[in-house]
């Protein structure tokens, strides 16, 4: 039997991770903001309604904006290649 060790650098590993977190919660944030846009355009919120989701929506961003810039990380590095399905998060 063989005693094999995986060398594990904890520290990319961790970054890593909170890339992955951060990738899911943006892909997230901005399925969100287009459905809210979506139902914006369709008229079925209330001037109440849509000024909150705004408010949300700018928190959500400013807050993912602080989180990566905290982990020194941009959006374009969480935006990962798909290969040839392009890109997971669409270019805004």
């Amino acid at each position: 039997m063989t005693d094999a060790r995986l060398d594990i650098d904890r520290e990319r590993m961790g970054h890593d991770l909170v890339a992955l977190v951060l990738t899911v919660v943006e892909l997230l944030r901005q399925l969100m903001e287009r459905q809210a846009v979506r139902r914006v355009d369709e008229g079925d919120l209330t001037d109440e309604q849509v000024e909150r989701i705004g408010s949300t929506l700018m928190m959500l961003d400013q807050r993912m904006a602080e989180l990566c810039e905290q982990h020194g990380l941009t959006l374009d590095d969480l935006n990962l290649d798909l290969g040839p399905l392009g890109s997971l998060l669409p270019r805004e």
